[in-house]
């Protein structure tokens, strides 16, 4: 398992690669697919749906950090070795929807040496195991409070916008940053919540972007890929994301290349 705080050199890398996940590496919100991959293994726990649905109405309030609370709320007196069980069978079940384009850039960058840095705003229990799997340096996700079992609205640390900033300056030496940059690095994401993460880079690559993001990509010279998606119209997101929510179906995510597409 990878150290959440790694020991690392204060010789600055041959080059960064800070990593979103939900939305960048693969199409999905990664809350979305260890809900149902939890459900799976324990349905029971879909009785406590209503919770979540129950705070909707309230977001303008909760704000984002609020509703990750209740959205958590299915993983009640969950003991921390079987979170941390299915955070590892997670993992490994989640690989085969990576996508293609992005898997082919981290390869690229491990094999000129660069430090990989995954940065989520997905739970750390299991961002830790997913970075293991993908031979990520340094995985950080949001902090959660799980030990000894989770409470109905557990604890957290929402790890998003300026708040990877501050992890990363907190971790990573002095020596790694110049002029208000991370020396010779480069960001990928799907999301403007992460411009505060790509303004400490020098270049950038961004994910199926919005058209608000696409145009700042654009006037930026960033990259912009556009990777195939599992989903081919809104109503077949919203009938998989409904199977996610619930529990129901084997693989509505369409993670094994053998799932078919919706039309």
């Amino acid at each position: 398992m990878l150290p959440l705080t790694p020991v690392l050199s204060p010789d600055p890398p041959a080059g960064v690669a800070l990593v979103d996940l939900d939305g960048t590496l693969l199409a999905w919100d990664c809350q979305l697919l260890f809900r149902h991959h939890v459900l799976r293994r324990e349905p029971w726990r879909a009785v406590l749906l209503p919770v979540f649905l129950g705070l909707l109405p309230l977001f303008p309030l909760l704000k984002d950090a609020g509703m990750k609370r209740g959205f958590l709320s299915f993983l009640w007196r969950m003991p921390a070795a079987t979170l941390a069980a299915h955070s590892r069978t997670f993992a490994t079940a989640i690989l085969p929807a990576i996508y293609p384009e992005l898997a082919g850039m981290l390869e690229t960058h491990r094999r000129q040496g660069h430090l990989l840095i995954l940065a989520s705003a997905s739970p750390q229990f299991y961002v830790t195991e997913i970075g293991r799997a993908l031979g990520f340096d340094l995985a950080l996700g949001t902090p959660v409070a799980s030990t000894p079992a989770c409470r109905l609205f557990p604890a957290l640390q929402n790890h998003k916008g300026a708040a990877k900033v501050a992890r990363l300056r907190s971790l990573l030496p002095d020596s790694y940053f110049a002029a208000g940059k991370l020396l010779r690095s480069h960001g990928y994401t799907d999301s403007d919540a992460d411009l505060p993460m790509l303004e400490l880079c020098h270049s950038a690559t961004v994910v199926n972007p919005a058209p608000a993001l696409a145009a700042r990509a654009a006037a930026a010279g960033w990259q912009i890929v556009r990777p195939a998606r599992p989903w081919r119209s809104r109503a077949g997101w919203c009938c998989r994301v409904f199977a996610l929510l619930t529990g129901v179906g084997r693989d509505p995510a369409a993670i094994h290349p053998r799932a078919s597409r919706d039309g």
